[in-house]
Parts: C-alpha cells; structure tokens; sequence
C-alpha cells in the first residue's frame, strides 16, 4: 500500500513533466487574444543586435512560416515593409518612435501603432529581436543556437497581444548543422504558439 501511495505521485509529476516538454520556454497569451483574428499581418524587420548574419535571413523564415500557416489572407514580410520605409520618412519616423517608446517605457502607443497598421496595411504585426545566433560549447557539447523573441500587436489598439521567447539548440561533432536550419525549427515551434 505504501508504495502505490509513492508510485502515485511520481508517476503524476512525470507525466506531467513530459507534457511540457515541446513546448516553449515562454509564451504569453493576452486577455482578449483567443478573440482576435487578423486577416492581414506585417512582420517588421528583425531586431537583430550584434548577430549581423542573421539580418534578413531571419526575416525570410519568419515570413515563409507565417505563409505556410494559412491563417492569413496576406503576409506583408520584413522586406516589403522595408522598402517602405526606405521610401517613406514619415513611416520610418512613426516606426522609430513606436519602437523608442516600447523599449525604452514597455508602452505600446496606440496612436503611433494605429497609423503603423494604416501605412502598412495590417491588422497586426511582429516584432522580433534575435537574442542569440551563433556557434558555441555548452556543458562540454559543441552545439549551434539559435534564440529569438516575438512580440505581436494589435494595429487597431496598440495591445500587446502575445509575447513568446525561445531558444532552439541542436549538438554536432565534427560537421556544423546550419544556423538557418535551427532557425527554422524554432520559428515554427513559435509560430504554432501565436493566436491567430
């Protein structure tokens, strides 16, 4: 009798530890997000910090997996929105001053974010940021890591709708597996994560 008492509790715990496994290590869904259905959605150019080869490579797969998902009548990707901004001083403007305002205040201007979703065309949009893209050697292990951060907003409100970040790993011994590759699987981890 008292080993099925003790047996009973470990067996639940690990269940429930290999029930989380293949999740993400964070990803919030907010208020009201179970309820928004955009049909159109911008992925801004990735904010990718001092990992300069994953500029526009990141870009690429995010779109392509917000593609394949078919959740949306249309994907403007980080390139379209670039071009425009490269051709419109007001955008990049409005752009800098949302991006200003978010980081350095965690405030997401409605107004600012509502004149994005008017220029750009969408009823959301992403904000990414590359926390890690590189080559290294964790616990004795060579691997290759890829970490990233998403933030997806409303146009209409300037609300924070969904808030994921995640790091994909994957080991090697002598051939080195493609930073793009690993990128891959960890935007369509976090991709399958995001309410649409």
């Amino acid at each position: 009798m008292t080993r099925k008492i003790f047996l009973l509790p470990v067996t639940v715990l690990l269940l429930l530890a290999l029930a989380g496994c293949g999740g993400i290590r964070y990803s919030e869904v907010l208020p009201g997000a179970r309820n928004f259905h955009p049909k159109r959605i911008g992925a801004f150019p990735a904010d990718v910090g001092t990992y300069a080869e994953a500029r526009g490579v990141i870009d690429q797969i995010i779109a392509g997996v917000l593609i394949d998902t078919k959740w949306f009548t249309d994907v403007v990707a980080a390139d379209a929105i670039s071009r425009q901004m490269q051709s419109s001083e007001e955008l990049r403007k409005v752009f800098l001053d949302y991006t200003s305002k978010l980081q350095a205040v965690s405030y997401s201007d409605p107004e600012l974010c509502q004149k994005l979703g008017e220029m750009i065309k969408v009823d959301a949009f992403l904000l990414t940021n590359v926390d890690y893209w590189n080559y290294t050697v964790e616990k004795g292990d060579k691997v290759a890591k890829v970490a990233m951060g998403v933030k997806m907003i409303d146009a209409a409100s300037g609300r924070v709708m969904w808030i994921a970040g995640h790091h994909e790993v994957e080991d090697y011994i002598l051939i080195k597996p493609s930073l793009t590759d690993v990128a891959k699987t960890l935007v369509k981890r976090m991709i399958k994560e995001m309410p649409h």
